[in-house]
């Protein structure tokens, strides 16, 4: 499910799936992406930031078009001790790369994968890197 920001509306409350992931996009080209997820992560349970949330930066093989500062960015997956995955959507295998990342991540998140927890997102992260 898709969301542009957050609250989410209440009225379909009762019709919405229990949430496992919760991905962040910013786009590295629109400041108002940067600060829409920033307005956007006060209505966050503080318990979704226990390995069930990352960021998703797209648009990286643009540096030359980059409107947020990289370390604003960082400085969100440090404060919300969430990873910050980077893609460029334009290519093919990135696009295919992350999206097979991000299930593996949903997949853990949603306690399909036996013996693993959301909180073990950092060393999962790293190892995920390797593949």
């Amino acid at each position: 499910h898709l969301a542009t920001s957050l609250p989410l509306p209440s009225e379909r409350d009762h019709l919405r799936p229990r949430i496992d992931l919760i991905v962040f996009m910013i786009d590295i080209k629109s400041k108002y992406s940067l600060k829409n997820i920033e307005a956007s992560l006060a209505y966050v349970d503080a318990r979704y930031f226990l390995g069930k949330v990352c960021f998703l930066v797209t648009g990286v093989g643009r540096v030359k078009d980059c409107s947020v500062e990289m370390n604003a960015v960082w400085k969100l997956g440090e404060v919300y001790c969430s990873p910050v995955l980077f893609c460029e959507l334009e290519l093919e295998g990135t696009r295919v790369a992350t999206a097979q990342r991000l299930l593996r991540m949903l997949r853990i998140c949603a306690g399909h994968v036996p013996g693993v927890s959301a909180l073990s997102f950092g060393l999962l992260m790293k190892n995920s890197a390797d593949d």
